[in-house]
């Protein structure tokens, strides 16, 4: 029955209420419930929509597992991947120094690395972003060109060949169908910053073109923490025929960061916007000063999956070339080639009469870097000290079966094994060296994986899963300056995890408990002969944790109107120990904090304005270093934003950081005892009182 149907019969009923005799009422017409939901399909095969991806991997994934809506940070500054990813469940994201470059760590991976990821799967559209020695830069991504991220913790990612400890996080593109047509962006805030963006999406015939231009500046909170980037990516979709469809992706990035470096606690509290002597300033004549991180990326990528709802078949290439001059303790001269390719295979039916669902996938990456080494003579290169031709090779198998056992209750199995190799070949001796220093790592992996999903209701589910996982040194780790290749194994782990996820009324949630056995965890320990921070092997260490997104629309149902007011939260807690280790015991590992809490509460108008507060808070002090000498300070920061947000024409927001001008260190550089001479300067400072401001037009 149309609207004004039922208000006309509504009114004709109420006009003879109104009379002052009882006349016979028309009969009563019972109207049947109409539920309107999101469109799911997508329009492309290589690019899933992200209605169907939030049902996909619900249903396929018995463990920690989200997607974050891209239009949920850019209401705010959405300049870092801190920015994309605070509010995703189970990630543990802090910056450097306000910086692109941060702490990523999810179930504690990579926990003591302040650069240059580790131990997660970083991906676009299902297709690695990390070389092939498994690090990764977080400028290779653009926040702006997502439509959106999802987050696969632990070997919940098995489904894309990772059998990291952290999982996986993949950025899915916007396309010529997702896109507007045209869009316009520009940010300014605090620190002299500046970020603008245009795009653009359209469809063709048969073909669909996004293309995304970005340009950044900022000055940086601290001194000498200027920082500049261009991007520029675009992706062609075509589509060949109604089943198969190919994608070819673009990406070039020029990245150049000043590094202001780590200080003591004293001075970070007499002044936490300078810079370390050290990093900026040269200590000594000659000195290693003026530290930075410069590096250009091309990467090329292409996508071709065919599908006719039972089967698909995905095959993924990619080739990048990077360009990395680094000038720290040395200037560090790399220029790598990474090449690899995905072939995966999913396959809907039956098995003993049941719901089957099987993925099979194969991956091979092959990674080769001319590194040359100089003295860093204030910035510039000075006398070369190493000449190494580094080589990582990757190889794995993967498979996941999922057998719905009931209407409710789905099991799963799978595995992966994995071949990896680190090569060190030294192509020229220098004045010191007195022997060669070549040298190879390899090692084999198995991390099978079984889990179980049951589904309480449409919207609410428990699930449980017993996982390993496999994670070789990345040469970073490997090949510390003047060392040769460090004789480091992989590492290990068994992991048991539990949850739920869902939605009630006006509350959604993302639940997971986790405990994992690690075996040989690579840790910056340092070496008695070596740097305080170089990589080992350490004894037996348990990470556990909770994972705790929580969502309530506070007005939902007390309201007539569709006013909302909406409390997003993220809560973590860590515990990271060794385990009965000969020389530390049960000590609690260094770097991180126990207790994270995120939170947002903004009051949403049907018109598209919003307003309120944020919160980020650690509660407890954390350890900068494992003899526990040395701690960094509880914080909580306030903030505020507001803003207008419409799919066309213009859109704005202001938001306010840091109100309180609190003076913290959100994360350190970890080693083994910091008051050691030359280890006291470990602490990060973040950004002070910071306003920050923005707008968009799409047309």
């Amino acid at each position: 029955m149309k609207p004004f149907s039922i208000l006309f019969s509504l009114s004709l009923t109420g006009a003879a209420l109104a009379q002052p005799a009882t006349p016979t009422l028309p009969p009563i017409t019972e109207l049947n419930e109409v539920i309107i939901t999101a469109k799911k399909d997508s329009p492309s095969l290589t690019v899933p929509s992200l209605e169907l991806r939030k049902e996909q991997i619900a249903a396929s994934t018995p463990g920690g597992a989200g997607v974050v809506d891209a239009d949920f940070y850019k209401r705010g500054r959405a300049s870092t991947l801190k920015d994309a990813l605070d509010f995703a469940p189970g990630v543990l994201i802090q910056s450097r120094f306000g910086a692109e470059e941060s702490r990523l760590s999810i179930r504690g991976s990579g926990l003591q690395r302040t650069f240059h990821g580790r131990g997660i799967w970083l991906m676009q559209d299902g297709m690695p972003l990390n070389l092939a020695d498994g690090g990764f830069d977080m400028q290779a991504i653009e926040p702006l060109t997502a439509n959106y991220i999802e987050v696969f913790r632990g070997a919940n990612a098995l489904q894309y060949g990772s059998a990291t400890l952290g999982g996986a996080i993949n950025f899915i593109s916007n396309t010529g169908y997702t896109a507007p047509a045209s869009q316009a962006r520009v940010e300014v805030g605090s620190f002299n910053t500046y970020r603008a963006q245009i795009s653009s999406g359209f469809v063709s015939g048969k073909t669909d073109v996004y293309v995304s231009i970005t340009a950044s500046h900022t000055d940086g909170f601290r001194d000498w923490s200027k920082q500049e980037s261009f991007r520029a990516f675009a992706n062609v979709g075509t589509k060949i025929s109604p089943n198969l469809e190919n994608r070819l992706y673009i990406t070039y990035v020029d990245s150049n960061s000043q590094l202001p470096g780590n200080l003591t606690k004293a001075q970070m509290q007499a002044n936490p916007q300078q810079a370390a002597p050290g990093s900026f300033l040269p200590t000594v004549p000659g000195g290693a000063g003026y530290q930075e991180r410069n590096y250009r990326l091309f990467r090329l990528a292409d996508k071709l999956t065919y599908s006719d709802g039972d089967n698909t078949l995905t095959l993924s290439t990619f080739w990048s070339w990077k360009d990395l001059n680094h000038p720290i303790f040395q200037v560090i001269d790399q220029l790598s080639n990474d090449l690899g390719f995905d072939l995966r295979y999913e396959h809907k039916g039956k098995l003993l009469g049941l719901e089957n669902t099987l993925t099979v996938g194969t991956g091979f990456m092959y990674g080769g870097t001319n590194d040359n080494r100089f003295t860093n003579i204030n910035g510039t290169r000075g006398a070369q000290v190493a000449a190494y031709r580094l080589q990582a090779t990757n190889f794995n198998f993967y498979f996941q079966d999922k057998l719905q056992l009931t209407e409710k209750l789905s099991a799963f199995a799978g595995a992966q094994v994995a071949y990896a190799s680190r090569e060190l070949d030294e192509l020229q001796y220098f004045p010191g060296n007195t022997f060669n220093n070549s040298d190879r790592l390899e090692a084999w992996g198995f991390s099978p994986k079984l889990g179980l999903l049951y589904e309480v209701d449409p919207k609410t589910q428990i699930y449980f899963n017993a996982s390993r996982s496999f994670e070789p040194p990345t040469l970073g780790e490997a090949t510390p300056a003047g060392t040769g290749l460090l004789q480091l194994k992989p590492q290990t782990a068994t992991t048991l995890e539990i949850g739920t996820r869902g939605q009630r009324d006006r509350v959604s949630w993302d639940f997971s408990y986790y405990y994992a056995w690690v075996e040989r965890e690579l840790l910056g320990l340092g070496s008695p002969i070596l740097a305080p921070t170089t990589t080992v092997n350490a004894g037996k260490t348990i990470h556990q944790g909770i994972e705790f997104g929580l969502n309530v629309d506070v007005l939902r149902g007390l309201a007539v109107s569709s006013d909302r007011l909406v409390l997003n939260q993220n809560f973590l807690w860590n515990n990271f120990s060794f385990n009965k280790d000969a020389a530390y015991g049960s000590r609690l590992l260094p770097g991180y904090s126990p207790v994270y809490y995120r939170a947002q509460l903004l009051y949403e108008h049907p018109s598209g304005f919003y307003a309120g507060p944020t919160l980020e808070w650690s509660p407890f002090r954390f350890a900068a270093d494992l003899a526990r000498t040395t701690f960094a300070d509880p914080y909580a920061l306030l903030g505020l934003k507001f803003g207008y947000r419409t799919k066309k024409g213009l859109s704005f927001y202001v938001e306010a950081r840091n109100l309180t001008d609190e003076i913290y260190s959100p994360t350190v550089n970890v080693v083994k005892n910091a008051t050691a001479a030359g280890s006291t300067a470990v602490f990060l400072p973040g950004d002070g009182r910071s306003f920050y401001g923005g707008i968009e037009w799409k047309w």
